[in-house]
């Protein structure tokens, strides 16, 4: 049975976990807009399974459709927001010494999570 974690904008489950790594697939509705966030202890590759997405790292903004994918460094600032009408899917890979769902910074978040 997955472990589905529902959130404000979708959902995400965990594939894998390594002692380094973490994988997951993320799925954000359409219109779901995940905070603007950063890392202290891990950076993130992201790899767009189906959908439409706009990615914003630090000042710059990505549009990602199907099999694109982007790096996100150790301590940017980024958001992720699904731009199309479809349910986006995002595999989403953690790597860092220090894997931990709580190392998050928020900056901005329409949902109002500190």
């Amino acid at each position: 049975m997955k472990n589905v974690v529902n959130k404000p904008w979708g959902s995400f489950e965990i594939i894998d976990e390594g002692e380094k790594y973490t994988v997951k697939k993320i799925t954000v509705h359409p219109g779901g807009l995940l905070s603007l966030q950063s890392h202290e202890h891990r950076c993130e590759h992201w790899l767009i399974a189906s959908g439409e997405a706009e990615v914003i790292i630090d000042d710059k903004i990505y549009k990602l459709k199907e099999n694109d994918n982007i790096f996100i460094p150790q301590g940017s600032k980024h958001r992720l927001n699904n731009i199309g009408s479809h349910n986006l899917i995002v595999i989403e890979m953690w790597f860092g010494e220090k894997l931990d769902e709580n190392d998050i910074k928020r900056y901005q978040d329409i949902y109002e999570r500190t």
